[in-house]
């Protein structure tokens, strides 16, 4: 197939293959315009850019489908990507180095790597060939199959910034997580054990085994338990991934004074969707910062949207941790890339409540 003669040149070439990326076209599945699964089309002849200075191509073998994935698709952040329609959508993604870009030195040609793109990247990851920066990616391990590599990346990247970057977690701190069982919040519960933490978690009932089994002390059935009146004493840093005003209200409430209560509902991108940019960001700015001294006249706690950012330090960790078995996101299916709309379809309808996965030939 026309991939594999591309992947045969860009193996001779090495660094020098990133001038004639330009030249090649890949199959890749796009947003012509926002709204539901049905938009999204599989095309062929997608031109791949040239690399610049410190990008690695990747030939994707599994990409995860996560939440802002449909989101972005219905039309999340179109301040941003509405101009740059058809959109390319993918966050995570495990797969082989198909060729660099010059002053990278920590990848080579076929090496299998695993990483995820920023938030706001334009050129997504339901691709072929993606391109990343060589800070957004990291060895996969071998123990690891493509699958399982590329349902860790974002989730757990995203709560590594609100743990360690924020929280600056360290061994013997007490940690909450709000919604436990999703990826993000199980990644959370496991990067906190392996802190040296004590960890407890809220989740749903079919979620408490899975979240036990990740290393948290306490799980709490949000369904029949008041999280407040079960759990005792107070936490140094609280991870809210549900981000409604209850759950705000409780883990702001059993912080302790100089505490961090971290949420991943920031409200930057859909004031920049009713606004414009030009007037959003200031508007969330001005929110964060009046919660942001609310609280800590209130509370005495510190009060922070999180975001995911890839670093080389949480990469590196999150190789570490998951090649040692210590951190793992459960996939529940996997769909080829051509079924694409079922697999959005499926976790839209929350048909399938886990981790999907999309799979390339």
């Amino acid at each position: 197939m026309w991939w594999r003669a591309a992947r045969a040149c860009w193996r001779i070439a090495g660094s020098r293959a990133a001038s004639t990326a330009a030249d090649k076209s890949c199959r890749a599945v796009v947003v012509p315009r926002f709204g539901g699964p049905e938009v999204l089309e599989v095309r062929q002849g997608v031109p791949v850019p040239d690399l610049k200075p410190g990008e690695v191509l990747v030939r994707a073998r599994a990409v995860s489908i996560n939440p802002l994935d449909l989101r972005m698709r219905s039309g999340y952040g179109r301040s941003i990507f509405e101009p740059v329609l058809p959109l390319i959508i993918g966050r995570d993604i495990s797969g082989e180095v198909a060729a660099t870009g010059t002053s990278v030195s920590s990848f080579t040609i076929g090496q299998e790597v695993f990483g995820a793109l920023h938030p706001t990247a334009i050129r997504g990851t339901y691709t072929d060939y993606a391109i990343l920066s060589q800070d957004e990616l990291t060895s996969k391990p071998s123990t690891l199959t493509h699958v399982e590599a590329s349902a860790i990346p974002f989730a757990a990247l995203t709560a590594w910034r609100a743990l360690h970057g924020t929280a600056q977690i360290s061994e013997g701190h007490r940690v909450l997580v709000i919604g436990g069982g999703g990826a993000v919040g199980l990644a959370a519960v496991q990067l906190a054990v392996a802190a040296g933490c004590s960890v407890s978690a809220t989740c749903g009932t079919k979620s408490i085994e899975q979240v036990l089994t990740a290393g948290a002390e306490k799980a709490i059935d949000y369904t029949v338990e008041d999280t407040e009146s079960t759990v005792k004493g107070k936490f140094d840093a609280v991870l809210d991934t549900i981000g409604v005003p209850e759950t705000e209200r409780v883990g702001i409430n059993v912080l302790r004074r100089g505490g961090h209560y971290m949420t991943l509902q920031g409200e930057a991108a859909a004031l920049a969707d009713r606004y414009g940019l030009a007037l959003g960001l200031p508007a969330a700015t001005a929110v964060l910062l009046k919660k942001q001294m609310q609280y800590r006249y209130s509370h005495g706690i510190d009060y922070w949207w999180t975001y995911m950012r890839a670093d080389s330090e949480g990469l590196h960790e999150l190789q570490r941790l998951s090649g040692a078995g210590k951190l793992q996101i459960p996939v529940e299916k996997t769909f080829p890339i051509s079924q694409v709309r079922e697999a959005h379809e499926a976790k839209e309808k929350r048909l399938v409540p886990g981790k999907v996965v999309l799979e390339f030939d």
